[in-house]
């Protein structure tokens, strides 16, 4: 099956070469074709000629596990952080020096949603547990499942998905629930930390399915739903079609991209989709300035046109490294990958200028990087490990 791919691959390539540049519909259908999960080992990394010269400007530890997904939260000039082990820990920024500490006694597996004067954690039992910005314990909350995601705190609210799908909509101030987001989905879906994000009095989810979702912040109730990826295959897994990454909000437009399915822009007003192609991503997108960067399931990098999804670049040097959401800053493009490495590329070019390995133990950089001023940004590592990088 394999060869045959590779074969149908090649046969297309030289049919379509004799109509022109071809290079953004070949790597398309090369990406469709043998870009699901990788079959591969990671690619090797390939020497350059190093332009820039990533440092870390200091790094902290903080036990825990790879089995669970964080990233940090910040507010003003602190960060906050959790670890699987119960951690949470508040750092200044400039500095890492830590301000507190301390044990939750849970078992965390998603954070840090973080507001204006609260951040919140999620546990693997299912509890939602608010603090305050001194890590006075503020409540406890009971959901329906274990929190895979970061709770996002908007409006007086956190919005919080667990594990079964549910959405649930949370006073900050008690932890009182006041209303839960159910749907109808596949029988078979993928684990995933995906989150939520809210906007002018709604909230946007992706699905199981390729389904994306407006609700009503103020009730939960539905708004309304598409479809920006129809599952294909004949097994059930072939035909996971998940929305496994946060959507993106830009104006009156917002972007989701499924895995093993599509990237698309959506008008969320009438829910008319405005674009889509076939790229499929489990880490997500990240949006900055007027381009799209995307991760392929595969490892491939993206940068699209926000306007139209027309490929400015593609770098292909990174395939099977399961990279992270790429982070867009200023002229430059920075992702993490599997063995601990983030790699900084030109945003023009996608050229690589700069490398930096975060951790000796070379675990996976986690999908989300944070920047918190020009040219830093906050990363953490499946080991615990937090670290600020500055790419001057």
């Amino acid at each position: 099956m394999i060869l045959f791919r590779y074969l149908l691959l090649a046969l297309l390539s030289i049919s379509l070469l004799a109509c022109g540049p071809v290079k953004d519909l070949t790597d398309q259908i090369q990406e469709r074709f043998v870009g699901q999960d990788p079959i591969d080992p990671p690619a090797s990394l390939k020497e350059f000629k190093a332009k820039l010269n990533p440092k870390i400007l200091w790094s902290v530890k903080l036990e825990g596990t790879e089995s669970f997904e964080f990233y940090p939260g910040i507010i003003g000039e602190e960060a906050y952080a959790a670890s699987s082990d119960g951690s949470l820990a508040k750092f200044d920024l400039k500095s890492g020096k830590s301000i507190w500490k301390i044990n939750t006694g849970e078992k965390l597996s998603g954070g840090v949603g973080v507001g204006v004067n609260e951040i919140t954690v999620g546990t693997a039992t299912g509890l939602l547990i608010a603090y305050d910005l001194n890590s006075k314990l503020l409540w406890k909350t009971r959901l329906s499942s274990q929190i895979l995601s970061a709770p996002t705190i908007h409006e007086g609210l956190v919005i919080v998905r667990t594990s079964d799908n549910l959405i649930h909509g949370v006073n900050v101030k008690d932890g009182l629930k006041k209303w839960t987001f159910s749907r109808v989905g596949p029988s078979l879906s993928l684990r995933s930390s995906v989150g939520v994000v809210a906007s002018d009095g709604v909230i946007y989810a992706g699905f199981p399915g390729g389904k994306l979702a407006a609700i009503r912040e103020d009730n939960g109730s539905l708004i309304w739903e598409i479809t920006v990826a129809q599952p294909k295959g004949v097994t059930e897994i072939e035909r996971a079609s998940d929305v496994t990454s946060s959507p993106i909000i830009d104006g009156l437009t917002i972007y989701t991209v499924a895995y093993q399915g599509k990237i698309a822009a959506v008008d969320r007003v009438n829910a008319r989709t405005l674009w889509s192609r076939d790229i499929s991503s489990y880490t997500g997108l990240n949006i900055e300035g007027a381009r799209i960067y995307v991760a392929h399931t595969g490892g491939a990098l993206y940068s699209l046109a926000i306007e139209s999804g027309k490929t400015y670049w593609r770098q292909g040097d990174l395939l099977n490294r399961k990279l992270t959401t790429p982070l867009g800053m200023g002229d430059y493009v920075a992702v993490g990958d599997l063995e601990g490495y983030i790699h900084i590329l030109d945003k023009e070019t996608g050229a690589f200028l700069g490398r930096i390995q975060l951790d000796d133990d070379a675990l996976p950089v986690m999908r989300h990087m944070v920047e918190f001023e020009t040219g830093k940004f906050l990363a953490q590592t499946r080991n615990g490990g937090l670290y600020a990088i500055s790419i001057q």
